[in-house]
């Protein structure tokens, strides 16, 4: 009979359950995925206890008092705390979120924590998102126009209304890592967070570079990947939606590619 070996650091084991605080009288069970790549062991759940008494509402809030009570090798993510960096975008509950933002009261019984899904760990509940970020930056996400003005470049009501929706993305990273056309292609679909950026300066009145932006994601990897599965729209913090974004270029894409054959 054939036996099969899994991969080394494949398989998650139960880990360490660390001592309740003691005199608490109301306590959060934590449960967190743990996984430190110097000690070449598989990765591990570990179970926490916090006083909620003595902690903050939010998950981060018990992130950081665990971090800072219990086990200071615990590693994760954040800056703001008002969910505006994107820093501590994490998988709680089964769902991609901010953890700065998840009330911890939003969650029945043990709050189950993980990094963001199918990206590399660094350690813990840090991902590796260089990939993430060598995607935002191919699509150039600034200003493309002609020599400075000599006064600046102004916008309508109606045009700046036009970016309302797509500006607001804090590059979190919980969309893309909801996807799974990205889980399988994130070398080559741009994923939903870079070809919502795209669109917002496709959108924008001020900038002169719509031809060549839409050219740079029509492919049928970059952006035609994107199957309007809507995990994107559906798990993003900010209340946006890159799904929809996404169906606007592919609109343009066509547009212009049946431009061009005329």
């Amino acid at each position: 009979m054939v036996e099969f070996a899994l991969p080394k650091n494949s398989v998650v084991a139960e880990g360490k359950t660390w001592p309740k605080p003691e005199g608490a009288e109301r306590l959060r069970e934590l449960r967190i995925y743990r996984w430190d790549p110097d000690d070449g062991a598989n990765p591990r759940i570990d179970t926490y206890f916090i006083d909620a008494d003595d902690c903050g509402p939010m998950v981060l809030d018990a992130l950081i008092w665990i971090k800072n009570r219990i086990d200071p090798t615990l590693a994760f993510r954040r800056s703001c705390r008002e969910g505006i960096c994107g820093s501590c975008s994490m998988n709680i509950g089964g769902l991609n979120t901010l953890a700065c933002t998840k009330g911890m009261d939003e969650i029945d019984g043990a709050i189950k924590i993980y990094p963001l899904p199918h990206m590399a760990v660094v350690k813990d509940l840090v991902p590796d998102l260089t990939i993430f970020y060598e995607q935002y930056a191919a699509i150039q996400p600034w200003l493309r126009a002609g020599p400075d003005p000599k006064k600046e470049r102004l916008q309508s009501p109606e045009q700046r209304a036009k970016l309302d929706g797509l500006y607001e993305c804090i590059l979190c990273a919980c969309c893309s890592t909801a996807c799974p056309s990205y889980w399988w292609n994130a070398d080559r679909f741009l994923g939903p967070a870079a070809l919502l950026q795209a669109f917002r300066w496709v959108q924008d009145s001020r900038d002169e570079a719509t031809e060549d932006r839409v050219s740079y994601v029509d492919d049928i990897f970059r952006l035609y990947r994107c199957h309007t599965i809507m995990n994107c729209t559906q798990v993003c913090p900010k209340g946006l939606s890159p799904a929809k974004a996404i169906a606007e270029l592919k609109n343009m894409a066509i547009a212009q590619d049946e431009a061009e054959s005329r």
